[in-house]
């Protein structure tokens, strides 16, 4: 019988934790922490050791790695970067017995350890884990789909509108599962508890090498103030001297944020490339997201009355909630998220979702509904200009009390708080 956690909330991600058991030895669920990773893995398991600094199972495993590998299967090892050994004890195990199914490894940072022999390709499959989509948490309704919009099957809405205050909470107490149904002043507490305990242990842990915790902390800022835009490394160096009281250097730079990737903080999201005039001109820089926006939030203080008073930046805030959420359902199909900018025309569209079979739809993000004449404009020259067309064009928005499709276009309109995979 599975170890499931009482009023364990089923995530998205347990449909393809279900399947790929049954196809690999073992799976590796990677992701943030706190982002559920252990409680949907005890959905699946039926024994667990966590090995925990404190844990006698880490001690246990440091001694003698078979002895933590014992127990029926699945079999969840929680934790396993803290003794590096245990991948290579696990990949072994799947050599011996080829039968699927047989372990769940979970882990907050990616080591490169000189400990780790082989890659377990074929073996061990790993899964990205992120914070919950709105879906996930309860507060979207789930009316359209990605599939229904990539088929063309979205039926006209009227819906619930949120306020203004409804956004903001849902932007500061993130898609952490903890965070569920409390209110944004205490989430962000905990998220900043979660921030300081980042700097002051996982920064250095990660392959036991010090860092300047004052300069990750100007860099985390600095990245916070650039989410959801272009920013370059360069671009974070000249906030940092603008807004700190110290400088950093290009090197420290990279090899800082390279930390925070091993440590699931940020996920960037890729340029999309299509088949489309002048391809030398398109943009191919990533755009800065952290995983959840509840991070930036926390690092730059931020609560509803400071958001409202920055609606600018407020809407920066609402994209990286709704491409937090498209993540997660791109996810879900098979598919990845994108953007798309054209550096000579400066013409941008703010999601790309990308399926498996290499159809797309271009989705552009409005925090109200009184953006949605500029974003059908924007959509309408993409639409002229690209050579392979979208399979779908839609506009997300956070204040919006309808679904439905502009007959004009073709494009559909929707809240976010209507959307599921």
């Amino acid at each position: 019988m599975a170890l499931t956690k009482e009023n364990y909330k089923e995530r998205l991600i347990d449909k393809k934790i279900s399947r790929y058991l049954k196809i690999f030895g073992a799976l590796s669920i990677e992701g943030p922490k706190w982002c559920g990773k252990t409680w949907t893995s005890l959905n699946h398991a039926n024994s667990v050791k966590y090995i925990n600094d404190d844990a006698n199972d880490k001690l246990l495993a440091e001694l003698d790695v078979s002895e933590v590998l014992k127990g029926e299967t699945p079999h969840l090892i929680d934790e396993w970067q803290l003794v590096p050994s245990l991948w290579d004890a696990v990949r072994r195990e799947c050599d011996k017995d080829t039968s699927n199914g047989k372990y769940i490894l979970t882990g907050s940072a990616t080591q490169k350890s000189n400990k780790i022999k082989h890659s377990g390709a074929g073996r061990i499959c790993k899964i990205k884990m992120y914070t919950m989509s709105l879906y996930e948490s309860g507060y979207s309704s789930g009316d359209v789909s990605l599939t229904d919009l990539f088929n063309n099957k979205v039926k006209n809405k009227i819906v619930n509108k949120l306020s203004l205050n409804d956004l903001a909470n849902y932007i500061l107490c993130g898609g952490f599962p903890r965070n569920i149904g409390i209110n944004a002043d205490d989430a962000q507490i905990v998220i900043k508890s979660y921030i300081a305990d980042i700097l002051a242990k996982d920064i250095h842990d990660i392959d036991e090498k010090r860092r300047d915790i004052r300069k990750m902390e100007m860099l985390m800022k600095s990245f916070a103030r650039n989410e959801c835009t272009l920013a370059s490394n360069e671009t974070l160096i000249h906030d940092i001297i603008e807004n700190e009281y110290d400088s950093i250097n290009k090197d420290t730079v990279g090899e800082y944020l390279d930390v925070l990737d091993r440590l699931f903080l940020v996920d960037n999201q890729p340029a999309f490339n299509p088949n489309i005039r002048s391809r030398d001109n398109i943009g191919k820089s990533s755009k800065r997201h952290y995983t959840d926006p509840a991070f930036a939030c926390a690092l730059l203080n931020l609560n509803y009355y400071k958001l409202i008073q920055d609606l600018n930046l407020f809407g920066l805030l609402f994209e990286s909630l709704v491409e937090r959420d498209l993540r997660v359902y791109s996810d879900y199909i098979g598919g990845e998220l994108r953007h798309f900018r054209n550096n000579v025309t400066g013409l941008e569209v703010d999601a790309i979702i990308v399926n498996e079979d290499g159809d797309y739809g271009a989705i552009e993000i409005k925090l109200g509904d009184n953006g949605v004449k500029e974003a059908k404009e924007n959509l309408m020259k993409y639409y002229k200009q690209a050579d392979k067309k979208p399979k779908f064009m839609a506009i997300i928005c956070g204040i919006c009390d309808a679904i439905y499709k502009d007959e004009e276009t073709g494009i559909f309109i929707l809240p976010i708080t209507a959307l599921k995979p």
